[in-house]
């Protein structure tokens, strides 16, 4: 185990659990480096193209998309068909950087969908209800490393993570990397959005409304910095058109309602209200997963184990895909971690880690401990995420380990695995690179 990039180390991600040097190089050279393809979980709801419209809406299609963002892609395709953004729908969001196959459903009553560059549609049938966000079991992953400049090293870092995930009982055929949440769930230019909600989750609208338009990074362009340090200091919130640049719509969007009046808490929470639904969850999804991190690296640090539970700890058992299920959770006591361990070992049961929230259990023992001083070290509490419309949260777990198989290529260095949905695929890379995260990006 050594210590991470400093960069990563902000957001809670502390280690590697690898000692090897790592490759060097990059990923994202090109969209044809970076290749995900969903492992989709819609079957049983799919039916023919002859069935009837009127009961099977829903037109489902696979996309293979080359540079596009799925929301891009989304709003491209309802435009050829001139409806509403809101009738396009999908499992999974991607990265434009990419070449991603991932599955669409769109409320049309005709079997033929229009071509769009740098896409290839196959429509596969109609159905009764849309697509919806988690359709689906996981991801498989094919990512080209770049002007690596110790590809050799790529074996002996496989060999370190199949150890991490036999944890002392032997050699693993897969290999395992702590469930961290990845650089780009925070920002990978700028990494602000947990530390706005934290803002939001202590109940202090003023500094996170101000810190998201202001606060700048040394990563962002000079004419970016400058803008937001100018606001920073003037708070000319009616000048922040004037001021930003025009890709900053969500920021200009916080600063247009400040114009209007920004006196009491009241103003600044409605500023972020300003926001579409989705970014506000994205506030506290952040602060969540900022704290998951934190837990993750202290359990790292003591040297706990991860695929196996110990007294205290918090299982989630497996669902009918075999993935985590929040919802149906055991509390590890001392008599029962031997029947416990076997479940984890078939990968029937998984040890788990809070995503805090007003509902939050912790366990008991060493676990729990580690959670409340990382939360105590936050400032926060659960009754703190009873915050209102899309900023609280009730919480949930996620499982504090994921393990793959994973095949390795050479010139140039190939990784290939598959992770389950929720899962970072740059959480098993940066193991391989060991670079600054922008390397990653």
């Amino acid at each position: 185990m050594r210590d991470s990039h400093s960069v990563e180390a902000a957001v809670g991600i502390e280690y590697y659990v690898t000692d090897s040097d790592g490759v060097g190089g990059h990923l994202r050279d090109r969209p044809t480096d970076f290749r995900v393809r969903e492992r989709e979980a819609f079957g049983a709801d799919l039916r023919g193209l002859d069935a009837v419209v009127g009961s099977y809406p829903h037109l489902v299609f696979r996309a293979t998309l080359r540079g596009w963002d799925t929301n891009d892609f989304a709003s491209a395709l309802s435009n050829k068909l001139a409806i509403s953004r809101e009738r396009v729908s999908w499992a999974g969001t991607k990265d434009k950087h990419a070449v991603t196959t991932q599955l669409f459903s769109v409320k049309h009553g005709e079997n033929d969908l229009p071509a769009i560059a740098g896409a290839e549609i196959e429509v596969l049938g109609r159905a009764g209800r849309p697509v919806l966000f988690g359709d689906l079991i996981g991801n498989e992953f094919e990512l080209v490393v770049r002007d690596a400049d110790r590809p050799e090293n790529a074996e002996a870092i496989a060999n370190e993570l199949r150890r991490f995930a036999g944890e002392g009982e032997g050699t693993s055929e897969d290999v395992a990397v702590p469930n961290y949440f990845g650089q780009q769930r925070f920002g990978s230019k700028r990494a602000i959005t947990h530390r706005v909600g934290v803002d939001i989750v202590r109940g202090d609208w003023k500094s996170a409304a101000t810190r998201y338009i202001c606060e700048t990074s040394q990563r962002e362009p000079e004419r970016t910095r400058t803008a937001r340090e100018r606001l920073g200091e003037s708070r000319e919130w009616e000048r922040a058109d004037e001021l930003l640049p025009g890709g900053l719509r969500f920021e200009r969007a916080i600063a247009s309602r400040l114009a209007e009046g920004a006196e009491t808490d009241e103003d600044y929470r409605a500023a972020l209200e300003r926001l579409p639904t989705n970014l506000q969850r994205m506030f506290t999804n952040a602060a969540q997963s900022y704290a998951f991190n934190r837990i993750v690296s202290e359990r790292l640090r003591r040297g706990l184990p991860f695929g196996r539970p110990i007294e205290g700890d918090i299982v989630c058992f497996a669902d009918e895909n075999g993935l985590p299920d929040p919802d149906r959770t055991q509390v590890v006591e001392e008599d029962q971690l031997g029947i416990i361990k076997r479940h984890c070992e078939r990968n029937r049961a998984f040890v788990t880690a809070p995503l805090v929230g007003t509902e939050t259990e912790f366990g008991d023992g060493k676990p729990a401990a580690i959670a409340r001083r990382v939360l105590d070290d936050l400032g926060l509490d659960r009754p703190d995420f009873d915050r209102p419309g899309e900023f609280g949260s009730s919480g949930t777990r996620r499982a504090i380990r994921v393990a793959t198989d994973l095949g390795l290529g050479s010139e140039p260095l190939t990784l290939a695995f598959s992770l389950p949905k929720g899962s970072y695929a740059t959480v098993l890379a940066r193991e391989f690179l060991k670079v600054d995260p922008g390397g990653l990006a």
